[in-house]
């Protein structure tokens, strides 16, 4: 016996959950600017271009910052705040960050 509704109920669920994401940072991205908001980078991993990419709050109802793991260059972290802009200049690689605020606040971005 064939349940063609049931199949469609079962890819459309499945879709959705695919594309949902609980801490609202998205699946990733490809631009030089990266939204910070409430405990979260968007688009978080990114994917960027050599050059300058620029940090900028939006909506945030609490303080955040930007603070450097890893990366082939050490740009400067950013100040704590709730709006602005913070732009960094960097190489191709691979760089992680965080908020030092928040626990579990982590980006990625691989410039090319």
């Amino acid at each position: 016996m064939r349940l063609p509704g049931l199949t469609l109920i079962v890819v459309t669920v499945a879709a959705l959950a695919a594309c949902s994401d609980s801490t609202g940072s998205g699946t990733g991205g490809r631009g030089n600017t990266i939204t910070v908001s409430n405990n979260f980078f968007s688009p978080n991993p990114d994917t960027a271009t050599a050059g300058v990419v620029t940090f900028t709050w939006s909506n945030a109802s609490n303080s955040h910052n930007v603070t450097w793991d890893t990366g082939p260059t050490t740009p400067a972290n950013s100040s704590t705040m709730t709006s602005g802009t913070h732009p960094v200049t960097l190489a191709q690689g691979t760089y992680t960050y965080h908020c030092s605020l928040h626990a579990g606040m982590n980006g990625t971005i691989v410039v090319e």
